[in-house]
């Protein structure tokens, strides 16, 4: 299979820029994970998900967690948690339907980036679940392509401090407070009925768009 598609060549023609392209490819593009590679996403506590359903429409999520978030199995395969998010399941509803994904690994402090696109499924059972508490599942996905990026666009940022929703060693976590929201209470799966009123009550759904615009979440 080649990397570029035809529609890709023919963007790389209109604009004269073919033989650039297979110079990039071939310097930068992989099958696998080399160890400088392995060991920038294993230093990750976050990356950005982008997938694919059925009807060829995309999403893009961000994904947190802790520094590891992604394991490194070896050069052609990884691993990730999946947690239950706001009960859309997008991310997973699309690997279910296509099973291709992209990972975009940043680091805004360097700045440092790397490309990862790879096949996936969702595994409910893997052993790496105990690694991972409070995740309903493991995604496995099988490493395509890798590639670096230029840095050059990459505006710079520090870090701060990890969420405060990262699951602890026995999975748990605050409430989420989307959750808390009164119109909301009806709609929620049975594991999260009785939360609100645990973690202080029900709030409005102009409480809560305050507390964004404050920074809180």
């Amino acid at each position: 299979m080649t990397f570029y598609t035809d529609a890709q060549r023919a963007q790389q023609d209109l604009h004269q820029s073919r033989p650039l392209a297979d110079a990039v490819a071939a310097a930068v593009v992989s099958p696998s994970l080399n160890e400088d590679q392995q060991a920038f996403i294993a230093s990750r506590d976050f990356f950005f998900l982008s997938t694919v359903n059925a009807r060829g429409e995309p999403t893009v999520s961000y994904k947190g967690g802790d520094v590891g978030t992604v394991t490194v199995l070896d050069p052609e395969n990884i691993a990730f948690p999946a947690y239950d998010g706001n009960g859309m399941f997008l991310s997973l509803g699309n690997i279910a339907d296509t099973a291709s994904i992209g990972l975009l690994f940043i680091d805004f402090e360097t700045p440092n980036r790397l490309r990862v696109q790879a096949s996936a499924r969702l595994d409910a059972e893997s052993s790496l679940l105990k690694s991972y508490p409070g995740a309903i599942g493991m995604v496995h996905a099988r490493v395509d392509s890798v590639f670096v990026n230029c840095a050059r666009y990459i505006h710079s940022h520090k870090r701060e401090a990890s969420s405060g929703y990262v699951p602890d060693a026995e999975g748990n976590q605050p409430f989420a407070s989307w959750k808390r929201i009164d119109a909301m209470q009806p709609f929620l799966p049975p594991g999260d009925v009785g939360g609100a009123a645990a973690s202080g009550g029900t709030i409005s759904a102009e409480d809560y768009a305050a507390a964004l615009r404050r920074g809180q979440s």
